[in-house]
């Protein structure tokens, strides 16, 4: 759809009054031109601008845009945004479990709230449409990378009408121009827009316990050479420690050396929540502002624990009045909030974080510093990937504010300045599609489409379209063996198929009675040597024989005439032979293959004798002379049917007469019949070639929609399918939003949820969302009977589908947890935040986490259908319990 150029009204420097980047320019042509954009560039480098600009021409249009973030916190944040710079009654909200304003012109949302309206089902009947919607946003695209969230963006982009525009805003990827060319054959013409350029350029440095230095070299290709280690020397042995290990330095060091250099704010990245709280403790006494700074945080601070008493941790208050504070999963959210506000003012120096703060909210420092270089994962150590790097190192640097960044590698007791190097000038890793079919997924398509038109949007993923890419080689080999298949068919064609047939038979039956005449022909040979044998000692002077053996080694026997006997080294004599070829010949019985007994005998004179110089050894052969010569002329040629056993010539005229109908045939006259008969045994070859390679590439590239069939069947042993409709139990799950929609479904149509009380039905809840917690997690409440009673019912349910997910290999969660769900059950009872903290070992940060998964799974019953009044009102009234401070989403 072409777009009309910007009306006269939106002019860009009103709208941006300062000078655009080169990047943002072609991408803002781009849309102007009525093609989507894929914008990959830096952390940092404005690449929201562009979004913010298709934002501004739909306004000036009197249409709507979608701005979608992966992240419910990064939703609240663009609202925060948009309504400070286009007006509130401008910019809606819509994430699972809020809807604020909804049919505002700039609607923010998570992609996943996107692509469950995209469905056109139940679940993404959210009382609002595409109309008039001009463009969407997709922030954050690469997260395409993440397990849990990466199927979700596949789909919008897959789904998204085409006549709405596409900007797609990510972080520098390998692949970006991949990631284009698929929008452009999953939904229209898309512009790459790709800038390497940092506006804040960043300065990568080592700190060991000597101080810090510049990790890269002058032309920042590799390590800076002072940092490689001399093996000879003591110096290198003062920086190891007792284990023989290098040294790392402490944070308390590394912090007075970034305070030296002016390079604070720093976000301090560190692996682990408990690393992040025990760093605070250590710096604790540090002050890292000045007095202004410090009054204004003393306010700030004051206002927000009047506001929210339960809020405050006595280990994070003092601690942030110097400026210094903690950020992980485990800290309260709304804490959590105030340190990012505070950050952002500038008023915090020094902020202990996981690397969850570098992939979610904006937070940019002067300084970013990496204590450690590896990570633990579920297999094991390994060093940090490139991306994983690259997004930790992007926080640095602020724009408009920061001339440089600076981003800090520490040394420790494992890597050094070797890996950081590598790290430091590694390229960004490759977007790899994580698309998995879900139960959801089924049966919202088969809602709506067709098996076969499911199947073609199943095939348009991006994970479909880098196999196709994996196995290009693959599919030209294919190409190439169907093209020699078609040339030597049209070779094989041009020949009637009935002579072909004909002259087929003739041959094998030529080979077939060949072979009877060998056999015939050997078993004759069998019977004449023995009858040889005996007829041999009775042999005179001048009986013919033929010759061709060990011995005699000719090409064709010899016929020769016995002139006498000589003794041998075993029982048998050395017959010495003249040949009609007027040769001497010594040869042991063994070497005779015929004998003419009925053939005349030659008379031999008794004074004919070999050469002198012959010795009488078998093998041996002399020429003769005159007189032999006069002997060898007489001796005849016997025909060779002479000795022929008669079902040997029998044998011989039989193939001998196939022999001739073969070449009377007309395709043995014409020449080809090699030939062909070679394209035909190439071309069967060549087709079973072809056969097992497309085997293989279908099994490959038709990964997705194997998965796809294989839910199918679990949808319908579980009867939530008939045939390929959903049914009531179908519908049920189609409407829910979780890792596993069918077990849900299963779960809600069961009925053994219908009549538990609101709290009793939110700890139920919580079972049903809750992954299986860390062996050293534990509360000290004892859950109701009704809810174990409840959740002990679903466990047969819950056998058939992991025997059934396993038979079909499918690997969907099925939570059912009754370990610590029983804090749940207190909160909703009213108990105080403080007293449930003090009775687990959970963070807080974990705890609202369970609270909120399970208040987004009680939030949808009230929306799914075919469900009872009365348990829709329960889960209802079991929100309303859970719903309060500290666990509820303030969003004004």
């Amino acid at each position: 759809m072409n777009y009309p150029a910007p009306s006269p009204e939106l002019d860009l420097g009103t709208i941006f009054p300062f000078d655009l980047d080169q990047f943002q320019k072609e991408a803002i042509a781009s849309l102007n031109a009525g093609r989507s954009v894929v914008v990959c560039a830096p952390t940092g480098s404005g690449k929201t601008l562009v979004g913010e600009y298709a934002i501004y021409r739909a306004l000036a249009r009197g249409k709507r845009v979608f701005y979608t973030t992966p992240l419910k916190a990064l939703s609240n944040q663009k609202l925060r945004d948009f309504r400070e710079k286009f007006g509130f009654e401008q910019v809606g909200l819509l994430t699972g479990d809020a809807s604020i304003h909804r049919d505002a012109p700039i609607l923010v949302m998570t992609t996943e709230i996107f692509r469950n309206m995209l469905y056109g089902t139940p679940i993404g009947q959210v009382g609002i449409s595409l109309v008039d919607v001009e463009a969407v946003i997709l922030d954050e695209c690469h997260y395409m990378n993440d397990r849990q969230r990466g199927t979700v963006w596949e789909e919008s982009i897959i789904y998204c009408p085409r006549e709405v525009q596409l900007a797609a805003l990510s972080a520098t990827v390998a692949n970006s121009d991949q990631l284009t060319d698929w929008l452009n054959r999953v939904h229209g013409p898309t512009d790459l827009i790709y800038s390497d350029f940092r506006p804040v350029p960043l300065e990568f440095h080592f700190c060991n316990p000597k101080g810090l230095f510049p990790l890269l070299n002058d032309s920042k290709t590799k390590i800076n050479p002072r940092l490689l280690q001399k093996k000879k020397g003591r110096g290198g042995e003062r920086d190891r420690g007792r284990s023989g290990r290098p040294e790392a330095p402490g944070i308390i060091y590394t912090l007075s050396q970034l305070e030296q250099r002016d390079m604070l704010p720093a976000i301090y990245f560190i692996f682990s929540r408990r690393g992040c709280d025990k760093a605070v403790a250590e710096v604790g006494d540090l002050w890292l502002v000045n007095n202004e700074e410090s009054q204004i945080l003393r306010q700030q601070i004051d206002d927000f624990l009047a506001r929210n008493p339960e809020a405050g941790r006595s280990g994070q208050i003092a601690p942030l009045y110097r400026g210094i504070a903690a950020h992980h999963a485990g800290i309260l959210p709304a804490w959590k909030a105030l340190v990012e506000e505070l950050f952002q003012q500038g008023l915090i120096k020094v902020v202990f974080a996981t690397e969850t703060l570098a992939a979610g909210i904006n937070m940019p420092a002067r300084t970013t510093v990496i204590s450690t270089l590896s990570k633990r994962t579920d297999t094991g150590h390994r060093l940090l990937n490139a991306s994983e790097f690259l997004q930790m190192a992007g926080r640095a640097g602020r724009r408009g504010m920061d001339k440089q960044g600076h981003v800090v590698t520490v040394q420790t007791p494992f890597e050094g300045a070797k890996e950081a190097a590598y790290l430091g000038t590694s390229k960004p890793d490759p977007l790899v599609s994580q698309f998995t079919p879900s139960y959801g997924m089924v049966l919202n398509l088969l809602q709506t489409h067709t098996l076969d038109q499911t199947r073609e949007l199943i095939e348009r993923s991006f994970g479909q379209y880098m196999a196709t890419l994996h196995l290009r080689p693959e599919y030209d080999e294919i190409a190439e063996l169907e093209k020699q298949l078609a040339q030597l068919h049209e070779q094989i064609a041009a020949v009637d198929e009935n002579e072909l047939a004909i002259y087929e038979k003739l041959r094998q039956r030529l080979r077939v009675e060949r072979q009877i005449l060998k056999t015939l022909q050997e078993q004759a040979q069998e019977d004449r040597k023995e009858e040889l044998g005996m007829m041999l000692d009775f042999a005179v002077s001048g009986t013919l024989l033929s010759l061709k053996g060990k011995n005699i080694t000719v090409s064709s026997p010899v016929t020769a005439v016995l002139v006498g006997k000589s003794p041998g080294s075993g029982q048998a004599p050395y017959l010495v032979c003249l040949g009609h070829d007027n040769r001497w010949y010594v040869a042991t019985t063994g070497d005779v293959v015929d004998l003419y007994a009925e053939l005349p005998r030659i008379e031999v004179s008794p004074d004919l004798l070999p050469p002198p110089e012959m010795p009488l050894k078998p093998g041996q052969s002399r020429r003769g002379n005159e007189e032999s010569f006069a002997i060898a002329v007489r001796i005849p040629n016997p025909i060779e049917s002479l000795h022929l056993a008669p079902e040997v010539a029998e044998q011989l005229s039989r193939t001998a007469a196939v022999q001739e109908q073969l070449e009377a045939h007309p395709l043995h006259q014409s020449g080809n019949a090699a030939t062909l008969f070679k394209r035909r045994a190439k071309y069967v070859e060549l087709e079973a070639e072809l056969e097992q390679m497309q085997g293989q590439v279908e099994q490959h590239s038709q990964r997705h929609w194997e998965e796809f069939l294989n839910l199918i069947l679990i949808l319908q042993h579980f009867g939530a399918l008939d045939n390929l409709v959903p049914t009531q139990l179908g519908r049920i799950a189609a409407a829910i939003r979780g890792e596993n929609e069918l077990w849900l479904g299963l779960v809600f149509a069961s009925g053994e949820l219908d009549n538990l009380d609101p709290h009793h039905l939110a700890a139920a809840a919580a079972g049903l969302v809750m992954e299986t917690p860390r062996p050293d997690s534990k509360v000290n409440f004892e859950l109701s009977n009704e809810v174990v009673e409840a959740l002990a019912k679903l466990r047969g349910i819950r056998r058939q589908m992991f025997q059934l997910q396993r038979r079909y290999n499918v690997a969907l969660p099925i939570w059912l947890e009754f370990e610590l769900i029983a804090i749940v059950e207190q909160w909703a009872l009213g108990m105080e935040w403080t007293e449930l903290c003090e009775n687990t070992t959970l963070d807080e940060g974990d705890v609202v986490r369970i609270l909120r998964r399970t208040l987004d799974l009680l939030s949808q019953i009230p929306h799914v259908p075919h469900l009872p009044d009365s348990f829709q009102r329960n889960a209802h009234r079991a929100m309303q319990l859970i719903d309060r401070f500290p666990v509820n989403e303030v969003v004004e």
